[in-house]
Parts: C-alpha cells; structure tokens; sequence
C-alpha cells in the first residue's frame, strides 16, 4: 500500500486515511478466502461466488476505521482521521469504549455509523409464559393464546408514491443532474419503507420477548416462498427480520427460542385431540376437526401446535404429539422426541459483541 501511494497511477489514495485502506484489502482478503474455501469444499453451506467489483450504479458507500483512526470527543463529536470533527446526534449513549466504527451512506443520501462495543445485558425477569408465533399474511403473527397482529403491508402502502416517482425517474435523460435527483426520491421512499417494517418487527419482537419465556416459531423458507406468486406480500412482511430479532433478543436476555421443523404439519393436526387431516387450501380459515368435533382457527390451531412440538422438545416438556404415532398420547402426559427437532437458544456468560447504530447525521 505504500509502494502504491508512491506511483503517479496511485497517489490519489494518500487523500484517505491508511486504516481505511488497510481494512479494505482486509475484507477482499476474507471474501478471496471464503470463494477458495467453498470452491474446495471446506467451507460448508451455500456456494460462495468468486469477488466482483462494485457497480457503478450502485451509490452506497462504507468505511471502517479502527481504534487508531477514530475517537469520540468530549464535545460529543465524531472525529474521523483525514476527515475532522463531524457533528452527530446520539440515538443513545455507548455503553463502553468502542473499538471500531463503520460509517455508511445508504442510497437516499443518509450518513450512519455504527459502533463495535463491549456491552453484558442483564437478563430479563422469569416470565410464567410460554408461546407458539405461527407467520402469516392475513395477519402478521398469531399467537397461540389467540392474540393477532395485523400484517401493516408497509410496501403496498407506499406503493402509489412509489410508482408515481419510479415513472419520474424513467423520464429523466440518463446522466442528468434531474434524474440523480429523481433516483434520490425513489430511493428515500424504499428508505422509508424499511425503517417503518424494521421499526415494527423491534417493537414487537422486543414486547414478545420480554413478557414471554419461551417462544418458538417456524423455520419457514422464505427463499423458496420467495419464488412464488406470492413473493412480494412474503418480502414485505419480512419474516426473516422479525424471526432473526427474536432469535438474538431471546438469547440476550435469559429467554428461550426454538424453530421447529417447516415440514411439521402444524395447519393438518387437530390441537385438542391430535387427530391429522388432510392438507387444506389456503382460503380454509376456519375448520371443525371430524374426530372430536372441536372448531378450530387455522392461524391459532397452527400456534397452538407449534407451541405443543417446540414444548415437547425440552427436557421437561408438557404436551401431546403433533404429530402422533398409531397411539397418540394424553395431552397431560409429558413426553419427549427422538432426535434434535428444533434449535434451542440460551444466554451466554460471556460479554456481547454487539453492533450499536449509534449516531447520525445529514451531509
């Protein structure tokens, strides 16, 4: 890098401060890895494709600075190494020194950073409470004690604006200084949309998780519902959000979370009796099971029975099968399952490494 900065071709990057650079090529170094790995098959998981360069259309931007290219001021102002003194306003206080800070501009033009501290979160008081969340799109969550969440469709609620700015930006000649700004309306609208569908999943995750124990959902495929007719009402519910929220929360905070498995028949299985029917269309919101003539609600019947796997799969689970054998037993009688069926999730000991979008500010 310094060699670099010494040709003509490259002098340009003496204007940044080294640390950004460092941690650049830091970054292509782990990307190169994770291609090399995956393509060697010691990596494990999805298949990993080789670096590309950035678009050229593509206007966010990032930096990441470390200890020695940063520090927080007694005035409350950010200082950045060839930069200086920024301005910021402070969603909330740090609550230890940080040891590394990523500021970003998002397409609508907006600056964020966002701090790597040292924090330990005191667990939350033992709930009695436990539920069952089945995700949907009439109504976002149902909770097995029969409580609903409307779907608030954040995206279809702003799909006029949108479509109406989208046709302004079409219009604009490519490369103009009119059509930079319209693609600067479109992108604050998305902007919107995705702080008012994140704002939404932390209220109600953070509400969930405090006033219950244990909570256990379905592991539900959004990338393959997102290849279906339905897939833009399933992008914009944002279940993998909402899900990943409660996942970290439940295990900052003492509570227990469990996904149970996606192909369990929860929507087929009588509650009360157990009794499985047959696989029902969607628009079937309502149905009496034929064994013990119990009627049911599709969405609540489904918490109900996720609640009833994810229970039995705890050392000291309470609750009939699901999905029962020839024999099904009582739903008094506790029972347990052969084998891991859903994933469990404690709180660590161990301090929190924990990524707190601390300030903000306009350029």
């Amino acid at each position: 890098m310094t060699a670099a900065k010494r040709t003509a071709d490259r002098e340009w990057l003496g204007e940044v401060s080294s640390v950004v650079l460092v941690q650049a090529l830091a970054d292509l170094h782990v990307v190169y890895r994770n291609f090399f790995d995956s393509v060697t098959g010691r990596r494990k998981g999805p298949r990993v494709a080789a670096p590309r360069f950035k678009s050229r259309k593509d206007s966010r931007q990032a930096i990441r600075l470390t200890r020695n290219g940063f520090s927080v001021r007694r005035n409350q102002r950010l200082y950045l190494a060839k930069i200086g003194e920024i301005r910021v306003r402070w969603s909330r206080d740090l609550p230890s020194d940080p040891s590394s800070v990523t500021v970003f501009r998002d397409a609508a033009g907006r600056y964020f950073a966002s701090f790597v501290v040292d924090a330990v979160d005191a667990a939350f008081p033992e709930a009695s409470r436990r539920i069952g969340i089945d995700l949907g799109l009439c109504h976002f969550a149902v909770l097995s004690d029969g409580r609903k969440f409307d779907n608030p469709r954040f995206l279809r609620r702003a799909q006029r604006q949108l479509r109406k700015a989208q046709k302004a930006l079409a219009r604009k000649t490519e490369g103009s200084a009119n059509r930079g700004k319209a693609k600067r309306r479109v992108a604050k609208l998305f902007a919107q949309v995705a702080d008012a569908r994140r704002d939404h999943a932390h209220k109600l995750s953070t509400a969930l998780i405090r006033d219950n124990q244990a909570i256990y959902v379905e592991n539900l495929s959004v990338a393959g519902l997102g290849r279906t007719r339905l897939a833009k009402s399933v992008h914009d519910a944002g279940w993998a959000q909402f899900v990943a929220m409660l996942e970290y929360k439940a295990s900052r905070y003492g509570r227990t979370f469990g996904r149970i498995e996606r192909f369990e028949p929860t929507s087929q299985v009588c509650s009360t009796c157990g009794f499985k029917g047959e696989s029902k269309p969607l628009h079937v919101r309502e149905w009496t099971c034929p064994a013990c003539g119990a009627a049911h609600d599709r969405d609540v019947n489904a918490a109900l029975n996720i609640l009833a796997v994810g229970q039995t799969d705890r050392l000291n689970a309470c609750g009939a099968r699901v999905s029962p054998g020839s024999v099904p037993a009582p739903r008094g009688e506790a029972g347990t399952r052969p084998g891991p069926r859903m994933r469990a999730v404690g709180i660590s000991g161990e301090p929190a490494r924990e990524d707190v979008n601390g300030i903000s500010w306009s350029a």
